[in-house]
């Protein structure tokens, strides 16, 4: 008893400490409208298990390893207070107090995470642990029962009136736990009687959590028999709809394990979700930092480099240098940040021989901090199922698309897919969300409902021109065969990347000899004489380089401005195409990518003309040529083996910069007063 009264001391101390009882002061004032009467009265207190720790050890150590002593404390605690202080008049006993503890963390070793990999791990204690997931399914927001009030049936026992008998939620237990027919009076042994008008509902919503390793199998390079199974969680009342379908978080919450006869099915009661990622080496290699000072001399040299040496096991040096740094701008490009706003380019690529791309592809997508290869046979977007909890609500589960969020999904070659699914792929680029329609009479509601969610990911497509076209316009100055797709599709993705056939012998015969050596001696170093960069530094770059923060200068923008009015002046002219103002988006992405990528934090004019050529190539590809007439391989027209070549392209890129330029000043509205006509 000494023990007890000493530990709710220690509560009321840390109440007052913390800010508790203002809190609970400021909540009590909503439930004192007259017309609103409730069996249970539900308060959230914010528990910080340091600072209980330094108010008492003692009650430290039962916050965090047995939470429902604590939550019965506090409890006692804050009845006493609304009681003391009349703060509800309407509260007459301690069991209509329902207090929730929310944890701000846990401390931060071993013994209080659970590593979902190895879960269940035997029935252990309930008490609160740490662990961190990709959420891959979720179902609907449901309604339970927060607490109940009971009668008994003999009318001369005093528990036939009053809030004697008063039933709450507690974690891991049924809805049958909280409400069933069969509850007996404790004074008097008869019969236990809901209370029905008394009944307090509360939202609830399952997640299906799986361990961020998986996504190692999602992209196609872990060839292994291992399984990862996903854990169940249940978010409760505020904590419904706080977390998004393929976004990683960090969840404190309570395990438990549900009887549900004849099984026993394992879950966790969320506590705490604040969204987490993971930490990558953001250090840039030694080789990386010796090239960036030995091409500080120009503003396009390092990415140049870093493009023609990437993917040297697919392709000999010199071959696909236009895509690979498509690649490298897409990869650096894409995130979704805090508050869930996209930053990608959708690359596709046209190609005859699409084997060696498609491996390239794939080795990119080992670079991303997320990637996803989707596999033709399973689900792009979003699916359907009936939870398996009891609920019977509709549960939605990830396609590829959502579980590549904040990464790059690979869709391969699109002559693959049926025209349904192409269609598919057309919304979704357009809208960047999914739409999920789910009937109400097949999962248990009255009405039918549509939820949408965005689309935060890039993606990577092939298309094959040698097969059956569906365009009527190819005989157009600079158009090119799409293969299967329609030119509505190809039209959505931002960046359309021709890889034209290797011609003449000389070409055919290095990518011969490439492929033979690589099959004969696998792993040595084929090209000496050229810089060579391990996947490692790569990977380094790629991370440092997108954590980046970078601003575009006023060149820079009035380059981007103008190019874009210039040319949807002329191509509306010329073509009937209107320019979308998608378009100016993809300029941002494509000269902030390329800036980042430099390792810059300053978007200079330099960087725009990269993105402008790029951009122009991509619109030539699928409208034709307008009158800012840039070769094909603008931005890799020369061979970059040595200084020389090095030279001759900054040289190159330098007339195409004054080219931009004059075609701006000569087309886009107001040019004048920003390009000066020498």
């Amino acid at each position: 008893m000494a023990d007890s009264l000493s530990l709710k001391e220690s509560t009321l101390a840390y109440l007052d400490r913390s800010g508790g009882l203002q809190k609970l002061t400021k909540d009590c004032q909503q439930f004192n409208d007259p017309a609103h009467t409730e069996a249970v009265y539900r308060f959230c207190v914010t528990v910080n298990p340091s600072d209980v720790i330094e108010v008492d050890p003692e009650l430290g150590d039962c916050v965090l390893h047995d939470p429902s002593k604590a939550t019965a404390l506090f409890q006692s605690v804050c009845f006493l207070a609304i009681k003391t202080l009349s703060l509800v008049e309407k509260i007459h006993t301690e069991s209509q107090v329902n207090v929730i503890l929310k944890l701000t963390h846990l401390p931060p070793f071993p013994e209080y995470t659970l590593d979902i990999c190895s879960f269940p791990q035997g029935f252990g204690p309930m008490r609160p642990v740490s662990m961190e997931g990709l959420v891959i399914a979720m179902t609907r927001v449901t309604k339970y029962t927060q607490g109940a009030r009971f009668l008994c049936i003999n009318e001369d026992c005093p528990s036939s009136t009053g809030f004697h008998n008063i039933r709450v939620h507690a974690p891991g237990a049924t809805e049958s736990a909280t409400v069933r027919n069969n509850f007996i009076c404790g004074i008097c042994n008869s019969q236990l009687k809901e209370d029905v008008k008394f009944r307090v509902l509360g939202d609830k919503q399952l997640v299906e959590l799986i361990h961020v390793k998986a996504l190692d199998v999602l992209n196609g390079h872990q060839q292994s028999s291992f399984r990862y199974q996903s854990v169940t969680l249940f978010l409760r009342d505020e904590l419904c709809n706080s977390m998004r379908i393929g976004r990683l978080y960090r969840v404190l919450g309570i395990p438990a394990h549900v009887h549900q006869w004849p099984h026993i099915t394992c879950s966790v009661e969320a506590n705490n979700v604040q969204l987490w990622e993971p930490e990558y080496p953001r250090k840039v290699s030694i080789r990386f930092q010796e090239l960036l000072k030995a091409t500080a001399s120009s503003p396009w040299r390092f990415p140049a480099i870093v493009a023609h040496c990437f993917g040297l096991d697919f392709a000999p040096p010199g071959l696909y240098n236009t895509l690979k740094l498509g690649l490298l701008l897409s990869l650096v490009q894409t995130r979704a940040d805090a508050e869930e706003t996209c930053h990608n380019v959708d690359l596709l690529v046209v190609a005859s021989d699409i084997l060696i791309i498609d491996r390239l592809m794939a080795y990119s997508l080992g670079l991303a901090c997320r990637g996803v290869k989707h596999q033709a046979s399973g689900e792009m977007f979003a699916s359907l199922s009936r939870d398996e909890h009891g609920a019977g609500t509709a549960n939605i589960h990830a396609g590829s698309a959502l579980l590549a969020t904040g990464g790059i999904c690979m869709l391969g070659d699109l002559g693959c897919y049926r025209k349904d699914r192409l269609d598919s792929v057309q919304s979704v680029l357009e809208s960047r969300t999914v739409s999920v329609f789910i009937p109400g009479k097949k999962y248990g509601e009255d009405a039918d409902e549509h939820l949408s969610f965005p689309v935060q990911c890039s993606f990577w497509a092939l298309t094959d021109p040698s097969q059956r076209s569906m365009r009527t316009d190819c005989t157009i100055l600079g158009t090119a065969e799409m293969g299967p797709i329609p030119a509505l599709l190809a039209d959505t993705f931002g960046l359309v990347i021709q890889c034209k056939d290797m011609v003449g012998e000389q070409v055919l015969f290095a990518q011969t000899v490439h492929t033979l050596q690589q099959s004969v001696e696998p792993g040595k170093p084929l090209y000496p004489s050229s810089r060579e960069f391990s996947h490692q530094d790569y990977q380094e770059l790629l991370a440092h380089a997108q954590s980046l923060e970078v601003e575009l200068s006023p060149g820079a923008e009035k380059m981007i401005h103008g190019y874009y009015m210039a040319s949807r002046r002329v191509r509306a002219q010329s073509h009937g195409v209107k320019m979308s103002v998608a378009y100016v988006k993809l300029l941002v992405s494509l000269a902030e990518a390329h800036c980042r990528l430099c390792l810059r934090t300053c978007v200079l004019e330099e960087d725009a003309v990269i993105a402008v050529l790029l951009c122009e190539n991509s619109v030539t590809l699928k409208h034709g040529a307008s009158a800012l007439m840039i070769p094909p391989e603008a931005v890799f027209h020369c061979d970059l083996g040595d200084v020389d070549g090095l030279q001759r392209r900054d040289v190159a890129l330098d007339t195409l910069h004054q080219d931009i330029l004059r075609f701006i000043y000569a087309f886009a509205p107001g040019a004048d007063k920003y390009v000066t006509e020498e």
